[in-house]
C-alpha cells in the first residue's frame, strides 16, 4: 500500500559539472542547467501528484551538487544524523542542510565524526538500516548511526567503483523488500542480501546502468528513470505502479530520482 510521504528537496539552479568525483561525471561534456531544472521540477511534482509533501532549501552558488538532498542527512523518527562529505568540493553543503532542519524545528539533529553521505549510503527499510561502504562513507560511521538514530545497522560492501553510492545500487521497496543490482555487491553482502530478501527484485546491469536502482518507493508507486524499463516491467509483475521520469541531464552528474530526494520521517 503506498504510504505518504515527506521529501526535501534541492532545486538545481546552480547545477554544472565543473569536477569529478564519481565515474558519471565528465567536465568536458556539456550540460544545461534548464534541462536540469525542468527534469527537476517534472520529478518534484511527480512526488505531488502522487500525494506526498515536498519541501525545498534554497540551493547555493558553487555547490552544483546540492541538488542531490540525499547525501546531506538521514532522518529517522525525528531524529537527524547530518553528512560529512568525503569530496571537498561537495563539504560546505552540509552546514546549509543542518540550518535548514534547525530552522525548521528539527533539534534531535547530530552532526558526524565520521564521514557519511547520508542516505547515499543509508536506506532505512522501517526495520533496519542498510548501510553502504566501500567509497564514500567510513565503515566506522555506521556504528556513529546507529548510536545516534537508535535503529539496528547493516553493513554493505560495495566493490564497483561505478555504484559509488548504495544507493545507486539499491532502493528499498517495503519494509519486507528491496530491489537490488548484486554485482555492485562483495560476495558477502550479497549473502546478506539474499538472506535478508529473499524475495528481492534482483536488477540487470542495463537497469543498473541507466540508475534504475536510484529508484524511490511509497510502498505502491515507484518512480524510476524513463530508460528503466526491465525493471519496472519486473515491478509492475510484483503489483507496484511504475511511474518514470526523465533524469538524463542529473545523471551527468552521477544523480537520479532517488539522489535529488531526501526522506524525512517524523
Amino acid at each position: 500500500m503506498p504510504t505518504p510521504r515527506h521529501y526535501l528537496m534541492c532545486p538545481p539552479r546552480y547545477f554544472a559539472v565543473d569536477y569529478s568525483i564519481n565515474p558519471w561525471m565528465d567536465p568536458s561534456k556539456p550540460v544545461s542547467v534548464d534541462v536540469a531544472v525542468a527534469q527537476w521540477t517534472e520529478l518534484r511534482d511527480t512526488y505531488r501528484r502522487l500525494g506526498h509533501t515536498v519541501e525545498e532549501i534554497e540551493p547555493q552558488p558553487g555547490l552544483p551538487d546540492m541538488v542531490f538532498a540525499a547525501n546531506s542527512g538521514t532522518v529517522v523518527g525525528g531524529r537527524v544524523l547530518g553528512a560529512r562529505f568525503r569530496a571537498p568540493q561537495r563539504a560546505a553543503e552540509a552546514e546549509h542542510f543542518r540550518r535548514w532542519f534547525l530552522e525548521h524545528g528539527y533539534r534531535d539533529l547530530t552532526m558526524p565524526e565520521k564521514i557519511n553521505e547520508a542516505e547515499g549510503d543509508f536506506a532505512w527499510t522501517g526495520q533496519v538500516l542498510l548501510a553502504g561502504t566501500g567509497f564514500r562513507t567510513d565503515p566506522a560511521a555506521h556504528a556513529e548511526a546507529q548510536e545516534v538514530l537508535g535503529v539496528p545497522v547493516v553493513s554493505l560492501q560495495l566493490v564497483d567503483p561505478r555504484y559509488y553510492h548504495l544507493d545507486t545500487a539499491l532502493f528499498v521497496l517495503s519494509e519486507s523488500n528491496v530491489a537490488y543490482y548484486p554485482e555492485a555487491f562483495s560476495p558477502g553482502s550479497q549473502r546478506v542480501l539474499r538472506r535478508m530478501f529473499p524475495e528481492a527484485v534482483v536488477a540487470s546491469s542495463v537497469d543498473a546502468e541507466w540508475f534504475g536502482l536510484n529508484g524511490v518507493s511509497d510502498g505502491r508507486n515507484v518512480v524510476l528513470p524513463v530508460e528503466a524499463t526491465g525493471l519496472g516491467s519486473e515491478l509492475e509483475g510484483r503489483g507496484f505502479e511504475v511511474v518514470y521520469v526523465e533524469v538524463s541531464e542529473l545523471r551527468k552528474a552521477g544523480g537520479g530520482p532517488k539522489c535529488c530526494t531526501l526522506e524525512i520521517r517524523k
